[in-house]
C-alpha cells in the first residue's frame, strides 16, 4: 500500500497566511522525510481554506524535496481554463522532474458560482470538458478543438511541454456516479473521499466504477482505487488517542452534526483513523477487504493537535503501521522521477 498526506490549507487566523501556507511547505518536507509516498494539496476557493493554488504551493514543494510525489486533491477543472491549467502543470511537471499526479474532480462551495459562474447544472459538463482539453493539450504538440465553455483552439500550441508523458490522472469522487464513468470511460484511476459517510456508499461506488471499466472495454482486475480518511491519530495507547482526539472531533460537530453520534462511532462505521497502531493496521485492512485500495491519504495538518503531538503520530505510524501494510497489502509503484535533482 501507498501513503499519502493531504491538506486542504484550512485557515483559522491563529497564524497569518504567509505562516500557515510556510508551514504546509514544511510539512511536506518532514511527509518526504518520514517516507510517504506522496503530498497532496487540495483546491479549495471560500473560507476557511486558503488552498486557491495548489500549483503554487507545489512547486514551491518540489523546490524543497527530491523524491515525494505531488498531488493536487483535486484540481477543480470544472472552475478553470484548461489551457491556462495545462500551461500551471506542465511546468510544474518540468520543475519536478515529473513527480506530478493530478486529481482532478469538480469542486465543492457554494463560492464556485459567485467566483467562477459555473452552477450545480453546468459543472459535471464543464469537468467533463475540461479534461477532455486538458489531456488533449498534454498528449499533443499541436491542438485543434472546440467545446462549450471556451473559445476554440485551431492548431494551438500549448507552452512548455510536459515532461511525463503521459502523465496518470486520478478522478476525486465523493458519491456522484459521474466521476466515476467519466474515470472509467478513460480508464483512470479513482480515489474516493471516504471520508463524510460509513464505508458502505463508498463501496457501492468502486464496484460501479469496475462495472463500467469492464464497459468500456478496460481490464477490471487492473483498477487502480485510492481512499482517503476523516481524522488521523496513532498513539501506542489507544484510549490516550481517543481522549486527545476527542475535542477534535466535538468541535467538528459544532459545525454540523453529520452521520456519526459519536467519535467511538466515528472509529467504528467511519474511516476515521484513531487508535493504536494496530488498530489501524485492523482497520485500514477492514476498508481494503471492502475497497480494494492500493493507495490512502492521512490527514498532513494537525488540524487541532499540538505540533509535537500531530509529528509523533505521524512518526509513529511510518514506524509501526506502514511497514506492515506496505508488506500485507501490496500495491503498483509509483512513477520514479524522470531525472535526479
Amino acid at each position: 500500500m501507498k501513503f499519502l498526506a493531504i491538506t486542504l490549507i484550512v485557515h483559522n487566523g491563529a497564524k497569518s497566511p504567509r505562516e500557515r501556507l510556510r508551514e504546509v511547505v514544511d510539512n511536506a518536507v518532514f511527509a518526504e522525510e518520514l517516507g510517504f509516498d506522496g503530498f497532496g494539496v487540495g483546491e479549495r476557493h471560500e473560507r476557511p481554506f486558503i488552498s486557491s493554488s495548489p500549483p503554487v504551493v507545489l512547486s514551491n514543494i518540489a523546490a524543497r524535496t527530491r523524491t515525494i510525489r505531488l498531488f493536487t486533491a483535486v484540481t477543480t477543472l470544472s472552475l478553470l481554463d484548461p489551457v491556462r491549467a495545462f500551461e500551471d502543470y506542465a511546468t510544474l511537471d518540468n520543475l519536478s522532474d515529473g513527480r506530478l499526479e493530478l486529481i482532478v474532480g469538480k469542486g465543492n462551495g457554494a463560492a464556485q458560482a459567485q467566483l467562477f459562474h459555473v452552477t450545480a447544472e453546468d459543472q459535471w459538463d464543464r469537468n467533463r470538458e475540461g479534461y477532455e482539453l486538458f489531456t488533449k493539450l498534454w498528449r499533443e504538440d499541436k491542438v485543434t478543438w472546440s467545446g462549450r465553455f471556451r473559445p476554440s483552439l485551431t492548431d494551438a500550441e500549448a507552452l512548455p511541454r510536459p515532461l511525463q508523458q503521459p502523465i496518470r490522472i486520478w478522478h476525486g469522487s465523493a458519491t456522484s456516479k459521474a466521476s466515476v464513468e467519466l474515470a472509467a470511460q478513460h480508464g483512470d484511476p479513482l480515489f474516493s473521499a471516504n471520508v463524510t459517510n460509513p464505508v458502505e456508499p463508498y463501496e457501492e461506488l468502486v464496484k460501479h466504477y469496475r462495472e463500467r471499466l469492464a464497459f468500456h472495454g478496460h481490464d477490471p482486475a487492473t483498477a487502480l482505487v485510492g481512499a482517503g480518511s476523516a481524522g488521523f491519530y496513532v498513539h501506542e495507547e489507544s484510549q490516550v488517542a481517543i481522549e486527545r482526539y476527542r475535542p477534535i472531533f466535538e468541535a467538528r460537530r459544532a459545525y454540523g452534526p453529520g452521520v456519526f453520534s459519536s467519535l467511538e462511532d466515528a472509529i467504528e462505521r467511519g474511516s476515521t483513523l484513531v487508535g493504536s497502531p494496530q488498530q489501524i493496521i485492523d482497520k485500514v485492512h477492514r476498508y481494503h477487504a471492502r475497497l480494494g485500495h492500493e493507495v490512502m491519504h492521512v490527514q498532513a495538518d494537525a488540524d487541532g493537535l499540538t505540533d509535537k503531538q500531530h509529528r509523533a503520530s505521524l512518526e509513529l505510524f511510518q514506524s509501526e503501521v506502514a511497514p506492515v501494510l506496505r508488506r500485507e497489502i501490496p500495491s503498483r509503484p509509483f512513477p520514479a522521477p524522470v531525472v535526479s535533482a
